[in-house]
This record gives structure tokens, C-alpha cells and sequence, in this order.
């Protein structure tokens, strides 16, 4: 029995260790990519790369015998979950999507809220400003087209040319990232806007809490669309609804 887990997110790595703890009878395969060229280390099986469309995707469900999907992509993933859709439901495969909450705001933010990574360059102005960055490197070429701004860029890996502006410093870390941490950090780069995606849960939330405290404005992206499939919102769920499906039994015999 093998179930693919289609990766890149924190839910999928803990996922990872959930099945590899509680279910080792379940072969699990997570797929990644490959934006991110030196990965968290994982307990299952790992394949980088696309699949090829929609096509690409049910031939390998039927080759490699896939009896479930897990959907824990990025929040910003636009296409993969919509493959993912569409393959599943023409082979015949359960979807479950883990989907965690969306960040709203809270009383003191200022947030603007904007459709897409280019409205968020249009929303910075004219006016040159300190921007701090925190949409990782692919979204990057956007705001070449607002090259006045000094721009703080964090990013897990190096961005090389995506960002050719005048003035760009570069921070390399992976998250999470505390609010102290991230107050300080703003304070001594003197950061007057922060540029986010709204991907919501708790390992980078502490810049949005930063930003609060220092009545800094936020350029916050909202996410794509996704499709309408059956959805949780924590990995908790994931096993009973394998039960459910009657792919998996508890030691129980639920």
C-alpha cells in the first residue's frame, strides 16, 4: 500500500515522521519540486521533480500502485493541487488536502492586502523605502520593476540574479524565526515595510508580531485559488481519514 505525499511544506516533514513513528506498514513516497536545492532530510522515500501534467501524474499513480494522495503543498502552490485534482479523480484515488489557516489581522496591524506578488511591488510606491523581503526567491524578479527601494531579502537559499536592483542585502535562513528575533533584526536594519505571502502557520508568524509592535505597514499577499477537495487542516487527521478510506488499520482495529 502506497500512499503519495506531494511535499514542501513544514506539515508534510512532520507528516513524514508521523507515518515513519505510527504507521511503518505504510509506504509513503513524498515528491518535492525541487525549488530547494538542499531539502529537510526526511525519514520516507523522495522524489524531486515534476511529473509531467496532469498525465504525467496518473501514469504514475498507476505505476507505482498509489492508493492515496496527501496534497500538503504550499499554500501558494497554484498548480500542483489542481493536477493533483484532476489526476486523482480520473484514476479513482482518494485526495485529502492538509490546508493550515490563513493569517488574519489583528488589532494595531496594517496590513494591505493585494492579489498577486506584483501588486505587491506596485504597493511599495514610488517613494524609496526599506523593504524587508520575506517571499522567498522565486517571487524575487517582481520587484526589479521598483529598483528605488534598498530591499532586506531572506531566503533559505542564495538568490543570484532574481533581484538585479541597486541596493539588496541578502539574509540565508530557514524559519522559524521568533518575534524577538525578528523586532531586532528589523530595528537594525531600519526597515520601514515588510512584504509577505500569507501562508499562515506559526513558524514564521513572529515578523508579522514584529511588525505589529513596531507599527510597521505590511504588503501581505493573499494565496491562489485552490480546488474544492476534501481538506484538513492538521496531520492528526491524516490517519484517520486513511482508516476511513479502509487503506489503514489502527492497532485497535479502528
Amino acid at each position: 500500500m502506497t500512499v503519495l505525499i506531494l511535499g514542501g511544506t513544514s506539515e508534510a516533514a512532520a507528516l513524514d515522521q508521523l507515518l515513519a513513528e505510527q504507521a511503518p506498514e505504510i509506504r509513503a513516497i513524498i515528491s518535492l519540486a525541487g525549488h530547494t536545492v538542499d531539502p529537510r532530510p526526511s525519514n520516507l522515500p523522495v522524489r524531486i521533480g515534476g511529473f509531467g501534467g496532469v498525465e504525467g501524474l496518473r501514469r504514475y499513480l498507476v505505476e507505482e500502485g498509489i492508493v492515496a494522495v496527501i496534497d500538503a503543498t504550499h499554500p501558494f502552490a497554484a498548480i500542483m493541487p489542481f493536477h493533483a485534482e484532476h489526476a486523482c479523480k480520473a484514476e479513482g484515488v482518494p485526495l485529502l488536502a492538509i490546508r493550515r489557516e490563513s493569517w488574519r489581522p489583528q488589532d494595531g496591524d496594517r496590513w494591505t492586502c493585494v492579489p498577486d506578488i506584483q501588486a505587491a511591488a506596485e504597493a511599495l510606491g514610488p517613494e524609496a523605502r526599506r523593504v524587508f523581503l520575506t517571499i522567498g526567491r522565486l517571487e524575487l524578479p517582481a520587484f526589479a520593476d521598483a529598483p528605488q527601494h534598498r530591499y532586506l531579502v531572506r531566503a533559505i537559499e542564495p538568490i543570484g540574479d532574481r533581484l538585479p536592483v541597486p541596493h539588496a542585502d541578502v539574509i540565508l535562513a530557514r524559519g522559524p524565526f521568533t518575534a524577538e528575533d525578528e523586532e531586532a533584526l528589523m530595528r537594525q536594519e531600519g526597515v520601514e515595510v515588510l512584504v509577505s505571502k500569507n501562508s499562515g502557520g506559526p513558524a514564521t508568524v513572529g515578523k508579522l508580531v514584529a511588525a505589529r509592535r513596531l507599527s510597521l505597514p505590511v504588503v501581505m499577499v493573499e494565496r491562489p485559488p485552490k480546488p474544492d477537495v476534501e481538506t484538513v487542516d492538521h496531520i492528526d487527521q491524516v490517519l484517520p481519514w486513511l482508516v476511513a478510506q479502509g487503506l489503514f488499520v489502527t492497532e485497535r482495529g479502528v
